[in-house]
């Protein structure tokens, strides 16, 4: 049995993990997710966050980059990723070294493996510009960065010619700067062609923002794009600051936290190698890291389907389950996963979409599970 397995796995790594193969897979995965029923207490996969995982890569390759914060003296790359509030990896792409993030995420966004598209973008701390928020705006996109300083963030306001907006109230010191909304009119069918170009695959938004923002000099088109994110800006700005209402803000730390536990666990799960990428040719570092985010989508839909016959059997014994402790639990806590040591495998599988049997939560072999991450 072991070679014509160590054969069949052969098999499967050199011709069966491919780009277009794995997101396939991830397609089935994240379509499985979204229909166990609890999934609907975390989030309707209309919010999802963009972030990026540091890894060195020790050979020779013109697909990595310097960066001594990540990487010391070593060379790297970024494995940038879009999770969503269902907790499923729905894109991924590997970038050299360690890129400002917001160049990048809306080529993420815009070739997803599955799921619906989201609204609302939550990042940590991502490079942005009023440009990019202009593009995102018009791409259907909420652009939602966590500041580092709101201090020194300026807030805008727009008047139509002839309309009469009134003050501000308190808000009215904030509202000196005003958004040149000609510019915006002038170039508006140009903008709708770049977002055409965008969500057609014709141009990267990489390339575009760039050729947008030369050098801190932004062309007229890029003017008007930057014009149009001051909106998007201002609206985001206003909702973080919301002193009544912290949903929005919540909604972003929460997601943010889901980014952060996922990727504890493609540390640990990628414990090949201490971690390290070994391959020199930038789609061997797609097909790597393209596994590990199936085999997490993988793990979590496992994890997930458990947690959710959990909580029925709770519910049937008669323990009372809040619906806000229910979205309060995670699909990326691991430590009953078998990272490391000896697997074993056996022919006793359950019938089609049955589970195994719970454990009993008494039992003296269970630990407490403190590692990964909750939601909030």
């Amino acid at each position: 049995m072991l070679v014509p397995l160590a054969y069949r796995l052969r098999f499967l790594r050199n011709s069966g993990l491919r780009a277009d193969t794995i997101a396939a897979a991830n397609a089935m995965l994240i379509e499985a997710q979204s229909e166990v029923p609890i999934v609907r207490y975390w989030g309707d996969g209309l919010l999802a966050s963009v972030d990026g995982l540091r890894f060195v890569v020790p050979v020779r390759t013109i697909s990595s980059a310097p960066s001594p914060k990540y990487f010391g003296f070593k060379r790297g790359i970024t494995w940038l990723n879009a999770v969503n509030d269902q907790v499923a990896g729905i894109g991924q792409m590997v970038v050299p070294g360690t890129p400002r993030d917001s160049l990048h995420i809306l080529d993420a966004l815009l070739n997803l493996d599955g799921g619906v598209k989201p609204e609302m973008v939550a990042t940590d701390n991502a490079s942005y510009s009023d440009i990019v928020f202009g593009i995102f705006r018009i791409l259907g996109y909420n652009f939602s960065p966590r500041f580092k300083d709101l201090d020194d963030q300026r807030f805008w306001r727009a008047a139509m010619p002839g309309v009469e907006t009134g003050t501000y109230g308190v808000l009215e010191p904030l509202a000196r700067n005003r958004v040149n909304l000609k510019k915006i009119e002038t170039w508006w069918p140009d903008m709708l062609r770049v977002a055409g170009s965008l969500v057609t695959n014709q141009v990267r938004a990489y390339d575009l923002l760039r050729m947008f923002g030369r050098e801190g000099h932004p062309t007229p088109l890029g003017q008007a794009f930057a014009e149009y994110g001051r909106i998007a800006k201002t609206e985001h700005l206003l909702r973080m600051v919301d002193p009544v209402d912290d949903t929005y803000r919540r909604q972003m730390n929460r997601q943010l936290t889901v980014q952060e536990s996922r990727h504890k666990l493609a540390r640990d799960v990628c414990h090949g190698k201490r971690g390290t990428i070994h391959q020199a040719y930038r789609d061997g570092m797609e097909d790597q890291l393209g596994a590990l985010g199936l085999v997490l989508n993988a793990i979590v839909l496992w994890t997930t389907r458990y947690i959710d016959a959990a909580v029925v059997q709770l519910r049937a014994e008669g323990h009372e389950t809040r619906d806000e402790d229910i979205a309060r639990l995670s699909p990326l806590k691991h430590r009953n996963l078998n990272l490391l040591g000896r697997y074993n495998f056996t022919a006793s599988t359950p019938a089609a979409g049955a589970l195994r049997p719970l454990r009993d939560p008494d039992a003296p072999e269970l630990d407490e599970d403190d590692d990964g991450g909750g939601q909030d």
